[in-house]
């Protein structure tokens, strides 16, 4: 080969890594990126959440107590919170034994459980806060966490605002109890 070869060679090589990074100055000189000004997936529960009060309203009202889940879950329907895990908070996380953690960490077996009970999810610092006192996803502690995560839990990375509707709420805890091999017995309504 000669020299003459060689050069066209270079040539052709050099040329080409000239194109190259000129098509990729064009190309950034014609695409600009825009920041999300919101959320690009908003899910609407307020079909699910049919006792709950529009926005405006609920800023105005006192926060009413809540029903004692006991009380709830006597008349909870799995059914009804599968149906409601499936469309809202599956989403983000799983439900099957050994399932892997999607934006949330997998919730089989998650009812009598420890707070952050998957190992090697990244929990938020506000939930190794929760997890750090010992306690366990009682049925009170998951209907206070439903009705609100940013309330439970002031930091956590769930975003989700909670599901309002006391009777919701009760058949997804009731589902949730479903995921065990072992499910944790049910608590006794007052007066029973």
């Amino acid at each position: 080969m000669d020299s003459m070869e060689v050069n066209k060679a270079i040539a052709a090589v050099l040329a080409a890594g000239i194109a190259f990074m000129v098509t990729g100055m064009v190309a950034d000189g014609l695409v600009t990126v825009t920041p999300l000004q919101q959320t690009a997936i908003k899910i609407d529960t307020s079909k699910f959440d049919a006792g709950a009060a529009p926005a405006a309203a609920a800023v105005a009202a006192a926060p009413k107590p809540m029903v004692p889940i006991a009380t709830l879950l006597a008349t909870a329907d799995p059914a009804k919170g599968e149906a409601f895990a499936k469309k809202v908070c599956a989403a983000c996380h799983t439900f099957t034994d050994g399932g892997h953690a999607g934006v949330g960490p997998n919730l089989y077996n998650v009812v009598g459980g420890p707070h952050a009970h998957m190992q090697g999810y990244s929990y938020s610092d506000a939930m190794k806060k929760v997890a750090a006192t010992g306690s366990n996803w009682t049925y009170d502690e998951l209907n206070k966490w439903l009705a609100s995560p940013q309330d439970y839990a002031p930091g956590t990375k769930m975003t989700y605002t909670g599901i309002k509707d006391d009777g919701t709420r009760a058949d997804v805890i009731a589902y949730l109890r479903t995921l065990s091999p072992n499910p944790l017995p049910l608590p006794a309504a007052a007066g029973k």
